[in-house]
């Protein structure tokens, strides 16, 4: 999982490197789904697509911290993001009939 791909931008692509990036991705696209479903509210709206994006996004990270970066600052950097989303989306399930936004 360490063998290098491709060279871009002087950095070494490794599939570790892929996933860390996806992690990314997900982590902080969950904010343009929360601004879209917002904007198409009309208030401040809380999509299930955010914490879905936010739980793969942290997990992802996860494991590209432990297991391609062997960094426990990213670890712990991720790890509780990761536990309050799980949280929240079982709080939205409790509160919330499936396919309806909150806010």
């Amino acid at each position: 999982m360490n063998t290098v791909f491709v060279h871009a931008f002087g950095i070494a692509i490794t599939p570790w490197k892929l996933i860390g990036y996806l992690g990314v991705i997900l982590f902080a696209g969950r904010w343009f789904v929360q601004v879209i479903a917002s904007r198409l509210h009309g208030k401040p709206t809380m999509p299930r697509a955010f914490w879905y994006m936010s739980i793969s996004g942290s997990l992802l990270l996860l494991a590209y911290f432990i297991f391609g970066k062997n960094d426990s600052v990213g670890v712990l950097s991720n790890l509780f993001p990761f536990l309050v989303s799980l949280y929240n989306l079982r709080l939205d399930f409790k509160t919330r009939p499936p396919g309806r936004a909150s806010g």
